[in-house]
């Protein structure tokens, strides 16, 4: 075992630090998004993306990997909370994995003046405008920062995304509309009509919590038409963990910290199976 993990270990079980929010491998939770950010040693910047049909561009985190081979793009879709210091901390995270990881501000020019994310006075103003957005905009919105993120000379040619919540469902939306996408992966969120799922090209993995009936009382239902269609859709329903485990990884007594220590991994593995 590895010095660090050993020393983890022992502040573990004497109740110093949260595996979670210390955990290297891992994205942190919320608590713990900031100070990441801040630690971490990888190049992250903002990009402003030129949208069809929008006045101003549109604000993306991006960061890149340590590398020196060109990598896979992964859009990184927010929650409904807007983008949060937690989402750019996944992106970053991604970034640490070896890929390429933009996360778009969807909701920018819907806030006050024309603004997006960066003046909401808090996250609970951003519900309401991420609610706002119509399926044919948050396309285009995506559609325009793959272009960007293919155009990077740093790029391989791949793409994938990958969201959580609303952006869960989005992410597995997208893969609808995007057949050049490479791959979906979707974190406790809704699935497409049944009628929509034929158009899928991509592999979609979904990562849900257990105790979360009103998304999962959608999953049989998918899983029935994506087999029938011969859609490779894989599932991973987390015993015990919540709706939102990765950004809530305190919550459910543990359960919502260990689905995220098998939720990621499996996340990094399929994206890269997918992206080479």
């Amino acid at each position: 075992m590895k010095p660090l993990h050993t020393l983890l270990g022992v502040l573990l079980v004497l109740g110093l630090v949260s595996g979670p929010a210390f955990a290297a491998d891992i994205p942190p939770d919320a608590k713990g998004a900031k100070a990441a950010l801040e630690k971490s040693p990888r190049h992250g910047e903002w990009a402003d993306i030129k949208v069809p049909g929008m006045e101003k561009p549109m604000p993306a985190y991006v960061v890149y990997p340590e590398s020196k081979e060109k990598a896979p793009v992964v859009i990184v879709i927010m929650e409904i909370f807007g983008l949060s210091d937690w989402i750019r901390s996944v992106t970053d995270q991604l970034a640490a994995e070896g890929f390429i990881a933009i996360a778009p501000d969807l909701i920018a020019g819907k806030g006050p003046g024309g603004t997006g994310s960066e003046a909401l006075k808090s996250q609970d103003d951003a519900p309401p405008l991420v609610r706002g957005l119509k399926p044919e905009e948050v396309v285009a919105r995506l559609n325009a920062t793959r272009e960007y993120g293919k155009s990077l000379p740093a790029a391989n040619g791949k793409t994938a995304t990958v969201g959580f919540c609303w952006g869960g469902g989005s992410s597995f939306m997208y893969a609808t509309a995007q057949p050049e996408l490479n791959a979906a992966v979707v974190f406790y969120g809704a699935a497409p009509q049944a009628d929509a799922l034929s158009k899928i090209k991509a592999p979609v993995l979904g990562n849900y919590g257990e105790n979360d009936a009103r998304i999962n009382a959608t999953i049989d239902a998918t899983k029935k038409e994506m087999s029938r269609l011969g859609k490779p859709y894989t599932v991973h329903i987390y015993p015990g963990a919540g709706h939102g485990f990765m950004r809530q990884q305190d919550g459910q007594n543990g359960a919502n910290a260990k689905a995220t220590q098998q939720a990621w991994p499996t996340t990094i593995a399929f994206l890269k199976e997918h992206t080479k």
